[in-house]
């Protein structure tokens, strides 16, 4: 696609689109069909200042967004760390295969022993050769997924450790070829001298492009050589950085001129907080991410096991991280771990001695970014070739905490600490994996109580939730902590998704003076290797394209304004009437054996509605919504047995009544989470779920299914027994639930929000330019004729950008459906008509007089 270029920053003259500008301009004017909207600006209202980092990114590496993806490096396994004991396929081969040729004969196989090459590199590969004169013996490594990619006339840094106890020294032949073993490159030959660790490379220039290449390192003659760290990277990184980024993906990131950067996580910093050094090995095996591991020389960096089910090798580590950040002119946003784990392992370390070394951590990694060159971490940070100070402003303590008290307690010990130390930084709390619930509350009230100065929350909910919470912000405490948005997202990576976000950040920017920071999350994913899903930005070994959300994030990054304009907007009435919770009732379970008896729905005037005890041998009246599992009536009970199936469900009835009680019995078998009741159960499968012991039966929550996802409305830590036969009952009046087990309350929620205003805007100014920003997003499926009535004077013309498409439409690798035009739009005066087409987002910049 043609790169696009709106306006970047304050004073930044609007550059249009390339090739995607219309040809002729549009025309302002009476819309077709009576105005259904206004919108009416104050010029003289002051709105919510728009600070610089308004919108950031997130990096975590989660979908191969580091190894394989943002980090440039090719060779998968450069260093022969990838063990079982980090995942059980992996072995230390792991990316490689053996070979030979020409007659030659060894063996290959990777060792930890006093010849390693360093004490965090443990893992080497011993190359034994018996070969005849022309005989060689070697290990081939085909890359990421398909291959290593290669460009014609590219330069590619092939780099080596190498030892050998031949006497007269081992030669080495490096070749790039593809699958088939044709050459793409001439080889690269060095002889490997002496039984000491030495650095050894060269140049590769492949005289064809490829996106299934190999790199083969053959070993001649005779005797032991040892490989270790065997890298090959393009020379043509972002910003021309050694050990650097993959440019494609970097300058995507760079594209959006983003805010902030956070980093490392996500997941990967809040989950294995408590695990430390391996006793017997006396060796970091899968830890939480630690910023020291990621430091200094690569060749001293560990390899640690990844949250997400792989290896990660820290050559992108907090150092490029600080120079990514500064190399795209946003502010750097850490994240440390609080020790606390969460993402479904929730629990806590209690250990004084390993918290006290992590607040020492968090300290020492102030200093590595601010610190003079003569403290010891500064002093590292210039030797890595940056000796001036980073300039690091914010850090936040852990992410997703499902365990309020003990998190929060951990929290104050860091926050004190930094203070004494570094009262000038900001220490950035957070409230838990949900946008509501027990937790959600609890946290926010500490926070509150002890005055934190930002709130990191986090959510992924359905568009219809972005629709109907467009207002969330508007009754937070303006004296209250500031909210950082540090992860959201519509679940799914169509069109309508990005709607519905992009009329959420609507009300992000009116709410500017509360909500300072906000990011998408996921920033990457790789097609061949994901966890996660939607993303932003999609990859393969060569290739990348923005999703739907990327056009949409861009264009509100890139436009954002110095400050809002109060403004008001009048619409054709809609439906404020909530819906009743009416439909089925279903029986699920999650990774879990559970059985089910007694279930009865009965009305508020003791009417049964519904009532099945299976005492008849057989459960007909149940239909499998998501055929999983295995359910069979034993000894008069309904029973899952199927303690690894997940997303079962069984469904039933269909009630009418708005005021009801859904009882029963159910009890755990086995397994390692509880049980799902569902209620208000639709034919296009909207629901409601009491999820009883999930997330590892850390939690409890209610969740709402709608359009392919289910998102937690409530939730609060749970746990339950095995063996156990719990009284369940769901009081259901009118849009309130509440749940009761063993006859006690558990928690109640009333879901009494009205559908989602499909229509929302914004008016911001950029004081550089003299523009007012006219942002609309009209996520339906008509046009939307508007009357605008500015408040001033203003020029004759505007730069329009749109956004539109089918709302069902992606952008994937081989179509890009949603991309941004520009055009000029004549005709604007004080007032004006326009009408905003169905299912787009509209950005006018009017020059004011």
């Amino acid at each position: 696609m043609a790169a696009t270029r709106i306006r970047l920053r304050t004073g930044v003259a609007v550059l249009a689109v390339a090739s995607l500008v219309a040809t002729a301009p549009a025309q302002a004017g009476p819309p077709a069909e009576p105005p259904e909207y206004t919108i009416t600006v104050n010029p003289a209202g002051r709105g919510a200042a728009l600070g610089p980092q308004q919108y950031g990114v997130f990096f975590e590496d989660i979908n191969y967004a580091a190894d394989g993806g943002l980090y440039a490096e090719l060779l998968r396994n450069r260093s022969f760390e990838f063990l079982p004991v980090d995942n059980r396929a992996f072995t230390g081969l792991t990316g490689w295969t053996p070979v030979a040729g020409d007659g030659g004969a060894g063996n290959a196989s990777t060792v930890d022993d006093d010849a390693r090459l360093n004490e965090r590199n443990r893992t080497y590969l011993k190359l034994s050769a018996n070969s005849p004169a022309g005989g060689w013996t070697g290990v081939t490594n085909a890359g990421f997924d398909t291959g290593v990619p290669l460009k014609a006339g590219a330069a590619y840094d092939f780099s080596v450790f190498a030892r050998t106890d031949a006497v007269a020294g081992t030669p080495l032949e490096v070749v790039l070829h593809d699958a088939a073993g044709n050459p793409l490159a001439a080889p690269l030959r060095r002889t490997v001298q002496g039984d000491g660790w030495a650095a050894y490379g060269g140049t590769l220039t492949p005289s064809a492009t490829s996106d299934v290449g190999r790199l083969t390192v053959r070993a001649f003659g005779t005797g032991t050589v040892r490989l270790d760290m065997v890298s090959l990277f393009p020379r043509d990184t972002f910003k021309g950085r050694r050990n650097g980024l993959r440019k494609d993906l970097a300058q995507k990131v760079a594209d959006l001129h983003p805010g902030f950067v956070r980093f490392p996580g996500g997941c990967l910093v809040n989950t294995g907080s408590m695990y430390g050094y391996d006793a017997a090995a006396n060796y970091p095996r899968a830890r939480a991410f630690q910023w020291k591991d990621t430091v200094g020389p690569v060749e001293s960096r560990a390899t640690n096991a990844n949250f997400w089910g792989y290896n990660q090798s820290y050559g992108l580590g907090y150092y490029e991280y600080f120079q990514f950040a500064e190399d795209i002119g946003a502010m750097a946003l850490p994240v440390v771990p609080a020790l606390v784990t969460g993402c479904g392992q929730n629990r806590a370390t209690g250990d004084e001695a390993l918290l006290r070394r992590h607040i020492q951590d968090t300290l020492d990694l102030i200093e590595f970014a601010n610190g003079p060159v003569t403290s010891t971490w500064g002093g590292l940070r210039a030797d890595m070739g940056h000796p001036k100070p980073f300039g690091l402003t914010h850090v936040a303590v852990g992410n997703e905490e499902n365990l309020p008290n003990e998190y929060f307690a951990n929290f104050l010990r860091f926050r004190a600490a930094i203070a004494q130390r570094y009262p000038e930084i900001v220490v950035v709390s957070n409230s838990g994996p949900d946008d509501a619930g027990g937790t959600f509350d609890d946290l926010w009230a500490k926070n509150k109580a002890a005055g934190v100065q930002m709130v990191d929350e986090h959510y992924y909910n359905n568009p219809a939730w972005f629709l109907q919470n467009n207002r969330r912000y508007d009754a937070y405490d303006r004296n209250g902590p500031k909210v950082f948005l540090g992860e959201y997202a519509s679940r799914d990576a169509k069109w309508f998704n990005s709607l519905a976000e992009g009329a959420y950040m609507t009300g992000l920017e009116r709410n500017a003076d509360v909500v300072r920071m906000a990011s998408y999350a996921p920033l990457f994913a790789n097609i061949d290797n994901t966890q996660w899903r939607p993303d932003l930005i999609w990859f393969d070994n060569d290739e990348s394209w923005g999703t739907t959300s990327y056009q949409m994030q861009k264009l509100f990054m890139n436009n954002v304004g110095d400050r809002v304009l109060p403004s008001t907007f009048t619409g054709p009435p809609g439906s404020t009437d909530p819906k009743p919770i009416t439909g089925g009732i279903g029986l699920s379970t999650w990774g879990t054996a559970s059985t089910y008896d007694d279930v009865k729905v009965t009305g508020t005037d003791g009417t049964v509605l519904f009532s099945d005890d299976f005492n008849g041998g057989n459960a007909d009246r149940w239909t499998p919504v998501e055929p999983r599992g295995t359910w069979s009536v034993v000894n008069g009970a309904y029973a899952q047995s199927d303690a690894v199936a997940e997303d079962t469900l069984v469904k039933a009835g269909n009630i009418t009544a708005t005021d009801y009680d859904l009882t029963l019995k159910a009890t755990k078998q086995s397994g390692r989470e509880g049980f799902l009741i569902a209620f208000g159960v639709q034919p296009n499968n909207e629901l409601y779920w009491w999820n009883i012991g999930g997330w590892n039966n850390t939690q409890g929550a209610i969740q709402k299914g709608e359009g392919g996802g289910k998102e937690v409305i409530y939730a609060k830590p749970q746990t339950i027994e095995s063996g156990h036969t719990y009284d369940v009952r769901i009081s259901v009046r009118g849009t309130r639930m509440t749940l009761f087990l063993d006859g006690v309350e558990w928690g109640s929620y009333d879901d009494n929000q009205a559908p989602g205003q499909p229509f929302a805007q914004v008016v911001t100014q950029d004081d550089g330019t003299g523009e007012m920003i006219v942002k609309v997003v009209n996520a339906q499926d008509k046009p939307a004729a508007t009357k605008l009535d500015l408040g001033r004077r203003v020029k004759g013309t505007a730069t329009m950008t749109v956004l539109t498409g089918d709302p069902g439409e992606q952008n994937t690798r081989t179509a890009e459906p949603i991309l941004p035009v520009t055009t000029t739009l004549r005709g604007v005066k004080q007032r004006f008509m326009h009408t905003f087409p169905a299912n787009s987002v509209t950005f006018l910049r009017i020059r004011t007089r």
